[in-house]
């Protein structure tokens, strides 16, 4: 056995007792709830989850190169606005657990599966992130009307719909599978066809994914059987103990524990000491017994990192006493996503439109995940956060879009990536439910100070300053940081700009809590990032990188940009450059295909081009020009980007979604707005929509037009790329605004911008830049 101790003890009694998007036929009511906001309408989640099905791209966007597998790597499984749990159908694939796609890293995403498929449904799935290869995808529940020795087959997927908080498809078996969630527990139903030995079958042992070296293996599990249709049990998954209690309402179904695809016949508790890859067998619960046609079973499980106990508080006070819950549960979830969407209203827009902004939103608010109360690490209560995967992927995007219009959740995160600081040494880049603050130390480094830099700048949560700063300067000493510190120049070069950027950041907050002495010095060594460039070539040295190249890293935005471009010749030279990156006046290119051979992606990478925002460093690019005064070429590559890099459908995206991180750049871009992260500052731009309206703290934010033009995008079947966009004068709460920015103050306490656009570019935005470091006081005092 694969255990140091099984025991078996004591007898089981018998138990006793909207609208959907659709992929491919449904039998789902259409019909919306009463009173939701139209945006929820329009999210589609499975936009996302197929390799990149696009027109082909016409015009500037015909010339950017795409390295990377291009998939979404979205799921559109049930979930809940920054909830703890996910639940969604199970193949195994990569990075999800659902789909169809092996992992790869470059060209296109190869196939494992012909046709979507399931095993069963799990919990806990990625969002949007490659480069992960295992994790999560714990508890699996599958209905059955096979034998259990057919546990683990998996059968194709028919009428797949989904929406906000609800996931449904029917399994090629007959049984119709639906799944909810709530902040800490999710909730299946299932109809089965008429069987004399219909069983549900829940699989304690599973984890990660079904590709090579994809498997989680637990360390050590506990499942009890308490009968009457519960059980409860925890299981050990890299480290973390994950508990879960359990409700099945079934009536006069047998309950069973079952060990090796056998059955414990009279057994009601499972002890696994100790369990390796070599001696781990499956293992978990069964209910069995006579369905008939049409009758449903709701399984009610409740999740918890800090015990069995507190697994099943979190179910009562979700889904109340033992009666059928789902419906209770997938309206409050459902509620829940209405007010997180209507956060963010667009007026106008094709309906191809208004679908992709509305799945953005959605898909920027699904991480990182918040458990408060549930931290298995320190016994403290308050927020703890997992599923910060990674803050290379979120902290220029998603991070401003939480503290815009969800501060109380941004200020919780910060708290939470302190508290990690505090108890394990570092900042984390990424992380998981489990330890391991620094397992994504060669992204990046210092990123979690420019959202402390923003929250401190904008008076967002009740954070301990004093606290924050000790470990923010602490934190620029670690890993990396030594380095930075002794030479001036660390590699690889990019953690140079990162922590240059981090004592910028840090001497901040530091002068703002009146330490000037710290602000002093932190201050002197952020210009440092001077050390990174060649004044040869106005670009980066040659180093190593993580997935790109000099050119994707050289036009990131500094916190002295005026300086950066003097390197690069001035403005007319750096402009010189964006545009060859950009690919300005260049052919179209032919994108990779499955399996490139090393010749191809050789010629690729040598074009130094614009990756399309398949890649994290590309996400800030087009903003470096409004630092030139060329906001007009700004607006000429974000527009081609809304209009041909996205689109409806599940092969809609284009590229991994890394956790919302891309999301949350579709909905800035589409505003009009960008936030400059660490700055406390947002660049402005011709906005997708007529108007927005954003929800923040101090009201409503309001970005109006007037000469706006409707355009569409590729999925509504456009010839070519219709003209962009351009401001012609803006106002802000009616005073004239000649700047290219705003701060974020000016966003987070209301107001009205006022864009006037048109057809041709204007001499607005042209001689006022944004803000530098290397300013005159004067110019940055107007700044």
């Amino acid at each position: 056995m694969c255990c140091t101790r099984v025991r078996v003890l004591g007898d089981v009694e018998p138990v006793r007792g909207g609208p959907a998007r659709v992929h491919g036929a449904v039998t789902t009511d259409r019909r919306p709830p009463p009173h939701t906001p139209l945006i929820i309408n329009d999210v589609d989640p499975f936009i996302g989850t197929a390799a990149t099905a696009l027109p082909p791209a016409d015009g500037l966007a015909a010339a950017w190169w795409f390295p990377k597998p291009l998939v979404g790597n979205t799921h559109p499984g049930a979930t809940s606005p920054l909830g703890m749990v996910s639940a969604c159908a199970y193949s195994g694939a990569y990075p999800t657990g659902y789909g169809r796609y092996d992992k790869g890293t470059e060209g296109l995403p190869e196939e494992i599966f012909p046709t979507q498929q399931a095993s069963g449904f799990t919990h806990f799935q990625q969002s949007g992130t490659g480069a992960i290869r295992k994790y999560y995808n714990y508890v699996r529940v599958t209905p059955m009307v096979q034998p259990l020795d057919d546990l683990g087959e998996a059968w194709p997927l028919h009428e797949e719909s989904a929406e906000a908080g609800y996931y449904a498809a029917t399994l090629d078996t007959g049984i119709r599978c639906e799944l909810t969630v709530g902040e800490k527990v999710a909730v299946h139903r299932y109809t089965f066809p008429e069987s004399g030995s219909a069983r549900l079958v829940v699989d304690l042992s599973c984890g990660g994914l079904a590709i090579d070296h994809g498997r989680t293996v637990p360390l050590r599990a506990q499942v009890e059987s308490i009968g009457h249709g519960r059980a409860q049990g925890t299981v050990v998954m890299e480290g973390v103990p994950l508990s879960v209690y359990l409700e099945v309402s079934s009536p006069d179904w047998r309950q069973m524990l079952w060990y090796d695809r056998r059955l414990v016949e009279g057994g009601t508790r499972l002890d696994f000491d100790s369990i390796r890859q070599t001696t781990l067998r499956p293992f978990g619960l069964l209910f069995m017994g006579r369905a008939l046609a049409g009758q449903t079973v709701e399984v009610r499980l409740g999740f918890s990192l800090r015990g069995c106990e507190q697994a099943r508080e979190n179910l009562r006070r979700e889904c109340g006493e033992p009666t059928p819950s789902f419906d209770t549960v997938r309206a409050g979830t459902g509620a829940r996503w209405a007010d997180h969407l209507d956060r963010v209203r667009v007026e106008g827009g094709t309906p191809a439109r208004r679908t992709v902004f509305a799945t953005a939103m959605y898909h920027a608010l699904i991480k990182p995940c918040f458990g408060d109360d549930e931290s298995p690490f320190w016994p403290t209560s308050g927020p703890f956060a997992f599923d910060v995967c990674t803050m290379w992927d979120i902290y220029k995007t998603q991070i401003p879009l939480m503290t815009a219009i969800v501060p109380d959740r941004a200020a919780d995160l910060l708290e939470s990536l302190i508290r990690v600081c505090e108890e394990e040494g570092n900042f984390p880049i990424g992380y998981r439910m489990a330890r391991g603050a620094d397992r994504f130390f060669r992204q990046a480094s210092a990123l979690a100070h420019t959202a402390l830099a923003d929250a401190h700048a904008t008076g967002l949560g009740r954070l301990d300053w004093s606290w924050a700063l000790v470990h923010m300067e602490a934190d620029l000493r670690r890993l990396y940081g030594e380095n930075f510190r002794d030479d001036g120049v660390v590699h690889p070069i990019t953690h140079t700009l990162d922590l240059a950027y981090g004592h910028h950041c840090t001497a901040r907050v530091a002068r703002a809590l009146g330490d000037h002495g710290l602000a002093d010095d932190l201050e002197a060594r952020s210009h440092q990032w001077v050390n990174a460039f060649d004044p040869a070539s106005g670009l980066l040295l040659d180093s190593e990188y993580y997935e790109g190249g000099k050119w994707n890293y050289s036009f990131r935005l500094l916190h002295d940009m005026r300086a950066r471009i003097a390197l690069a010749g001035g403005d007319d030279g750096f402009v010189a450059m964006l545009d060859a990156f950009f690919g300005f006046g260049a052919p179209a290119v032919t994108q990779p295909g499955l399996h490139p051979p090393p010749a191809e992606m050789a010629a690729g990478y040598a074009l130094n081009r614009f990756e399309g925002l398949n890649n994290e460093p590309d996400m800030e690019a087009p903003w470096a020009y409004h630092y030139a005064g060329r906001p007009d070429r700004t607006a000429d590559v974000v527009h081609a980007a809304l209009t041909w890099q996205f689109g409806t459908g599940a092969g809609g995206m284009p590229g991994n979604d890394d956790s919302g991180g891309l999301s949350s750049w579709y909905v800035w871009a589409s505003l009009g707005l960008f936030p400059v992260a660490g700055q406390s500052l947002f660049l402005v731009n011709a906005p997708a929509f007529a108007r927005a309206v954003l929800r923040v703290d101090g009201g409503e934010f309001v970005i109006e037009t007037t000469g706006h033009r409707e355009t569409p995008i590729g999925a509504d079947g456009i010839a070519e790329t219709p003209p962009a966009q351009y401001v012609q004068s803006a106002t802000l709460n009616g005073r004239p605004c000649e700047t290219t920015h705003i701060s974020a103050s000016d966003v987070h306490r209301g107001g009205v911008l006022h864009l006037e656009l048109g057809p041709e570019p204007s001499a607005w935005g042209r001689s006022a830049r944004p803000p530098s470091l290397s300013d005159a006081p004067a110019a940055r005092a107007r700044g």
